[in-house]
């Protein structure tokens, strides 16, 4: 495994640029990741006893799973903000920020005096970043939204799984678009900051973030009059595209996207030409609708054929296929391995540094950060020094719990 490697900071796009972050979980941790990755130094103010996504589990070396993925390269201060003294030092951090980030729970932004319009009444070049769960307006801005909660309310839970069962998406997919989003959002604020002086703030919800991913199966429903099917790890809206398992009991999940593709399923893998002329099967909806005829078809096929037999077949036949894999699988994927994309990151505890994915985002020229995670408080005393805190104020502010 490669070890890490990078550009000193100052040679990074955003080199200069101080965010700060109020944030937990997982959305605005990932939106902020991203801008350290690229540069931007990343203070993360955590609760005196830290994010609570730092006890999600302890299977990485005692560290949290979800916390090791979205905290690198950032440094971690303290405070309590409910104390005076601990929110005047956040508004000392945001006098010099350029970017302040927070995902707090529905209405705690503003009752501590940081809301957008109020912050940026303050300090006018600050960008903040509000990462909410329905947005800070209408009937559903107070109500507590998680990732599965927002699958459920966007629909998305209504298509994933079989004919009798829904499940959840295996990741965290509302939280990822919402850090997405916000992210971008960050980046077109500073462009046009850096442009036109002005400093937009940016609001992104983890339910609008996901119904812009639901439009395919909104406008299928919208205007077909029916919402796609539930069809487990088939395509609800083409065939065939899904698994279909081979003699030595493999799943190889196959793809077929236009018509071309389809002649050449039938003739160089099937063996059955015509099934082209086959009404069944003329178009793309025809075999949807007849799906079930075609999987059988198929399926025969795929019994008479060993896994790398079949891949071989389709791969000659130009049709885009894969085997099912698992995790571990995907951990020592060629595309991975050959392509040199991990990179090692220290974690706290001074254990043996883990094996972290570099960003898919490669910017010619740019080798991202990747430094270590912190733990929590770690660069509290230094972050509360270049703020003008000596030793001794410091050490009362720690013993009053202000910060730890």
């Amino acid at each position: 495994m490669a070890t890490t490697h990078h550009e000193p900071a100052g040679q990074l796009p955003l080199a200069g640029i101080t965010v700060v972050s109020l944030e937990q979980a997982v959305a605005a941790p990932f939106a902020t990741r991203q801008l350290a990755d690229l540069g931007a130094r990343v203070i993360k103010v955590e609760r005196p006893g830290g994010d609570f996504a730092r006890r999600y589990d302890t299977t990485v070396h005692g560290q949290a799973s979800y916390f090791v993925w979205l905290n690198r390269s950032k440094e971690s201060l303290t405070l309590d903000l409910k104390s005076e003294e601990g929110r005047e030092i956040l508004h000392e951090l945001l006098a010099g920020a350029d970017v302040f980030v927070q995902n707090l729970a529905p209405g705690a932004a503003d009752r501590l005096g940081l809301g957008a319009d109020e912050l940026q009444a303050r300090y006018p070049s600050l960008i903040p970043c509000t990462v909410s769960g329905y947005g800070t307006s209408g009937s559903w801005a107070d109500r507590k939204a998680y990732d599965l909660l927002v699958q459920c309310q966007t629909g998305l839970l209504s298509l994933t799984g079989t004919p009798d069962e829904a499940v959840r998406a295996g990741i965290s997919v509302a939280d990822i678009a919402g850090g997405m989003y916000a992210y971008s959002g960050i980046l077109t604020s500073l462009f046009t900051r850096a442009t036109t002086g002005r400093a937009p703030a940016v609001e992104v919800s983890l339910f609008d973030a996901l119904a812009e991913w639901m439009s395919q199966p909104a406008y299928y429903t919208r205007y077909g009059g029916t919402q796609p099917p539930r069809v487990g790890a088939r395509h609800a809206t083409v065939a065939p595209y899904g698994p279909f398992t081979a003699s030595d009991g493999k799943d190889v999940l196959l793809s077929v996207q236009n018509e071309p593709e389809w002649a050449a399923l039938c003739e160089q893998v099937i063996g059955q030409p015509e099934l082209t002329a086959d009404p069944r099967f003329a178009t793309g909806s025809d075999r949807v609708a007849h799906r079930d005829e075609l999987d059988a078809i198929i399926s025969a096929r795929f019994a008479e054929l060993g896994s790398e037999e079949a891949m071989e077949l389709l791969d000659r036949a130009n049709i885009a296929n894969a085997g099912v894999n698992s995790v571990a699988e995907f951990l020592d994927h060629p595309a991975l391995t050959e392509r040199d994309r991990w990179r090692e990151v220290a974690i706290p505890g001074g254990s043996t540094p883990v094996q972290a994915l570099v960003p898919p985002a490669n910017l010619s020229g740019v080798d991202p950060r990747m430094d270590p995670v912190p733990a929590a408080g770690e660069h509290t005393e230094r972050i509360l020094g270049e703020l003008g805190r000596g030793p001794d104020d410091i050490a009362r502010l720690r013993a009053e719990g202000v910060c730890r």
